[in-house]
């Protein structure tokens, strides 16, 4: 077990587990597959594929931005992650100043969650320095550095129904239980994917491919580019499945940690010697729910469907130790029962887009608008200033007729850690869905997408951004003022 602490540019305290011995898979030779025919399922303007934030975020912002959209999801629900992977805390969306960066459709999902669905901070706390507010919300998962932020827990099913119906409400063609096999290729381009469901193997067509499978499924089995390396003393590349307890009383335990420090260190030292596995717990939505992210696991691959399978194993019976060690001996927790491990298991990493552009740890210190800025996202540290997402991290290197959004984003892996998150994900689906659009209303590929019309376009949407033409504007007076 390693444990990590918080630094410039690590926001979590957390310990990370190695992996169990793996035992090896026997070569038992390969069977033939015979060619068939197809039948074609739908023809759409953008087919996105994977239903998680990111996915959500492109198909609703390509369906306002007028494009027939199509979205292929292998469960039951939209989210991803967000929902039935149980990460209910949903990272900062404001900066270290308190101002709301991420917006667009972030916003627009906030704006429509009923209040009782929220748990976080009000608007005039964002940003807020005063020592009892971050001492306060530092135990509800919105202050760092002594600052709070926006950065909420919210209830997943709402999550979930909202994405549903915010969709179907654009005319977004929803198809679930359905995975998503290889992508159809036409003259070297993306033109579409096949799928597996209850009906068997079928296609959809499509103009424009938005890969937001998370683990670049489609983009890595067309032919695109990638890379897969991780910072191994880093959480972003673990894996773990969450859950949730009910019957508890967080006021109480939040009492015990920050009044009883060291109580609460034994305690801890108590978990890791009865459990092995161990996590302490998060707040939820609610009072008498507890969010535990599980046990973050290292050393296993989330393209390696054995590996996957120990994770949840793992996982699951780490769910069980934790009942019963917190019962007997946490504040807050004498009544606590199982209500829920994540149905989605919580992959941080498998591969990451070659891109024309990318996100990079060189550019965290300028904070630089870059000249195709699709969003913004708060630093990770006050240290440094907001960082800039550009278009071409969307964009792959070399191939054509495909977008890449959310954690598999062009970037390097200290980014990683940040363009992973669940307001990250939507701000690339939303830049993704909009040039997508675009790029089908004027008959080109996604990387011929004009910059300033996208960047208007996004902006019509509620996102907040730095246009090209005002940055060089701004650049031109500086230049004369000298």
């Amino acid at each position: 077990m390693q444990s990590l602490t918080r630094t410039d540019e690590r926001i979590l305290q957390s310990d990370i587990f190695e992996r169990d011995a793996k035992e090896q898979r026997k070569d038992l030779g390969t069977v033939q597959e015979p060619a068939r025919d197809l039948t074609v399922y739908r023809e759409c303007d953008v087919l996105v594929v994977g239903g998680g934030p990111s996915g959500t975020a492109a198909a609703a912002s390509a369906a306002r931005a007028g494009a027939d959209v199509c979205l292929l999801e292998r469960y039951n629900h939209l989210g991803g992650l967000s929902t039935g992977g149980l990460v209910i805390w949903i990272d900062r969306m404001t900066d270290w100043q308190g101002k709301l960066v991420i917006r667009g459709f972030a916003e627009e999902l906030f704006d429509r969650l009923p209040a009782d669905a929220v748990a976080g901070p009000p608007p005039e706390d964002w940003g807020s320095q005063d020592k009892d507010k971050a001492h306060h919300w530092s135990f509800r998962t919105a202050a760092y550095h002594g600052v709070v932020t926006w950065s909420p827990t919210i209830d997943p099913e709402r999550l979930k129904l909202l994405s549903q119906e915010l969709l179907i409400e654009r005319g977004v063609k929803l198809v679930y239980h359905s995975w998503a096999a290889m992508p159809l290729m036409e003259n070297g381009k993306v033109a579409g994917a096949t799928f597996e469901s209850k009906e068997g193997r079928m296609a959809i067509r499509a103009k424009v491919v938005i890969d937001a499978t998370g683990d670049g499924d489609i983009f890595a089995r067309a032919g695109a580019s990638f890379v897969n390396d991780i910072e191994e003393a880093d959480v972003h590349h673990c894996m773990n499945t969450s859950w949730l307890f009910g019957g508890v009383d967080m006021q109480k335990w939040i009492a015990f940690r920050s009044g009883d420090p060291e109580g609460y260190t034994r305690f801890m030292a108590g978990g890791r010697e009865a459990c092995g596995l161990f996590e302490r717990p998060f707040v939820s939505w609610r009072n008498d729910i507890a969010l535990f992210m599980g046990p973050r696991q290292s050393g296993y691959s989330a393209l390696d469907v054995d590996d996957l399978t120990a994770v949840e194993v793992r996982s699951h019976r780490a769910m069980a130790a934790h009942l019963d060690y917190f019962k007997k001996n946490a504040p807050g927790f004498e009544d606590a029962y199982m209500v829920l491990s994540a149905p989605q298991i919580g992959v941080r990493h498998a591969r990451r887009l070659v891109g024309v552009g990318a996100v990079l740890r060189s550019q965290w210190p300028e904070g630089k608008a870059l000249p195709d800025e699709v969003a913004v996202t708060p630093a990770v540290s006050p240290k440094f200033p907001n960082i800039s997402i550009p278009y071409g991290a969307l964009v792959p290197e070399k191939m054509d007729g495909l977008l890449a959004v959310g954690r598999h984003v062009s970037c390097d892996r200290n980014s990683h850690g940040f363009m992973r998150e669940i307001p990250q994900c939507w701000q690339t689906g939303q830049a993704a869905g909009v040039a997508a659009a675009l790029a089908v209303k004027h008959g080109i590929q996604p990387r011929a997408v004009d910059i300033d019309e996208l960047q208007q376009a996004l902006l019509a949407q509620g996102v907040y951004l730095r246009p090209r033409n005002e940055v060089e504007a701004a650049q031109q007076k500086e230049q004369a003022c000298a």
